[in-house]
């Protein structure tokens, strides 16, 4: 084994170790509620934005599901600003743990996310740009273990974030929408953010039938 691997191995395992010590030791463990976004970032204007970003980019690249930033989102800011940022912050914990298994990948995470690497690449490598939002656009698979493996992959970066930011963009809006303070009727709201949700996987499917490959959907995320 090259030194080069074991010290890409010991570098992964010390950041998660730190990540995880920090995590403990500061209040950002319990920062994802309506209490910590009325305190810091509801209300603080720029810097409350940019700190919701930070905190969103942070979870969601850990794995923190992408849809309760979104409803954060919503909640902290208005329906259109929240749906950009929530957005916004869930690209960029897609880019940072894009970046992290490209760097580690070869060394380290090949070993236990090759294969589903080889299956994202043999679905993605016509189209890489409309089926990475297809991937986005259905709620399947895991939001971290995909980007994971598109790190170890070959699609170009470039494909795949702009196909992730439109493909996040409908469910953003979703649950923007549900945790918005805006003045609708409760079940007029649901019924709203349900009716956006099936359109957007209305419009999943419909991308999937056509530029569908040679494997299902979920056996390349699963």
């Amino acid at each position: 084994m090259k030194a080069r691997v074991i010290l890409k191995g010991l570098a992964l395992m010390l950041s998660l170790a730190l990540l995880g010590y920090l995590f403990k030791t500061s209040d950002l463990g319990s920062s994802v509620n309506e209490a910590w976004i009325d305190a810091r970032v509801r209300g603080h204007g720029v810097n409350g934005a940019l700190l919701f970003l930070l905190m969103g980019a942070l979870f969601t690249a850990i794995g923190l599901p992408r849809q309760i930033i979104a409803f954060l989102g919503g909640y902290a800011f208005s329906v259109g600003l929240g749906t950009l940022l929530g957005t916004l912050a869930a690209l960029l914990g897609c880019i940072l743990s894009f970046a992290y298994a490209r760097f580690f990948g070869k060394g380290l995470l090949r070993a236990r996310l090759g294969e589903r690497a080889g299956r994202f690449d043999r679905f993605v490598r016509d189209h890489p740009f409309s089926m990475t939002m297809l991937i986005r656009l259905l709620p399947v698979g895991s939001n971290l273990l995909t980007n994971l493996a598109a790190g170890i992959s070959s699609i170009r970066p470039v494909h795949f974030f702009a196909g992730s930011f439109l493909g996040y963009l409908p469910q953003t809006l979703v649950f923007a929408l549900v945790g918005s303070g805006v003045h609708i009727a409760p079940m007029l709201k649901l019924t709203l953010a349900i009716a956006l949700f099936l359109a957007s996987m209305a419009l999943g499917v419909y991308l999937y039938r056509r530029r569908r490959g040679g494997e299902a959907l979920d056996e390349s995320l699963e």
